[in-house]
């Protein structure tokens, strides 16, 4: 996926869930935040950030926050990329685990729950979930940077569909180059990773795949490596 109108910032810092605010080209501007999880790690004042410039002149905020440095590592924020990002590689044929589907839509209702893909192939049917990973600590990517009620609800939806005879995945996006590993963030959300591996256990397929990052880009990387480990 491209972005267009990309321009530098430096971020000064974050006023609330949706705003914050940079300086761009030595002017102060307020911007709409496209991430309303924590991100702590990530908004330190004097990080060179990178916006969207809208082409809606009648909109409140003129730029769009969508990437930022760890240090030397870019970061995409946005957590409205990832869904588009894995539809055009399941289309495309590169989710290697689920291979070239005969049909994919967006944004389908199951139960009490609109899951982000559906697909078919062949006789199979199932539904994707994509999840945005953003939250990063020495090369292990980390899912949720706060707790999901709503993460869990779609685990536990997931599963239900499974009875019925969908074959189902998750799939965690990890939204930076170059990670080794993952895994479910249970120090932030104990509930959402239980879900996830009781899920895993009866069968419900995980996905997880890095991003290729560019000034105004993102694409499908390489798989990761989702760490099935136990703990108390």
């Amino acid at each position: 996926m491209r972005y267009k109108n990309i321009v530098e910032g430096i971020f000064v810092k974050r006023l609330n869930r949706f705003i914050a605010k940079v300086f761009i080209d030595g002017k102060s501007e307020e911007v709409h935040v496209k991430n309303t999880g924590r991100c702590q790690e990530l908004f330190i004042e004097g990080v060179k950030v990178y916006l969207e410039k809208s082409d809606n002149p009648n909109r409140k905020t003129r730029y769009s926050l969508i990437g930022i440095y760890k240090g030397d590592v870019l970061v995409n924020i946005d957590s409205q990329v990832p869904n588009q990002v894995i539809y055009e590689a399941l289309i495309a044929g590169e989710i290697r685990e689920i291979g070239q589907v005969s049909h994919a839509s967006r944004e389908v209702t199951y139960g009490t729950s609109r899951f982000d893909i559906y697909y078919e192939k062949g006789l199979e049917k199932g539904f994707i979930e994509v999840k945005g990973v953003t939250l990063e600590e020495a090369g292990l990517a980390l899912f949720p940077d706060a707790p999901t009620i709503r993460g869990t609800k779609h685990i536990n939806e997931l599963v239900k569909g499974m009875k019925e005879g969908y074959k189902n995945y998750v799939c965690f996006l990890i939204q930076i180059e170059h990670i080794h590993s993952f895994r479910p963030h249970h120090e932030r959300d104990r509930a959402f990773a239980d879900s996830l591996y009781q899920a895993i256990d009866t069968g419900l397929g995980v996905l997880v795949y890095n991003s290729k990052l560019g000034r105004d880009t993102i694409e499908l990387g390489g798989s990761g490596l989702l760490l099935n480990q136990t703990y108390k």
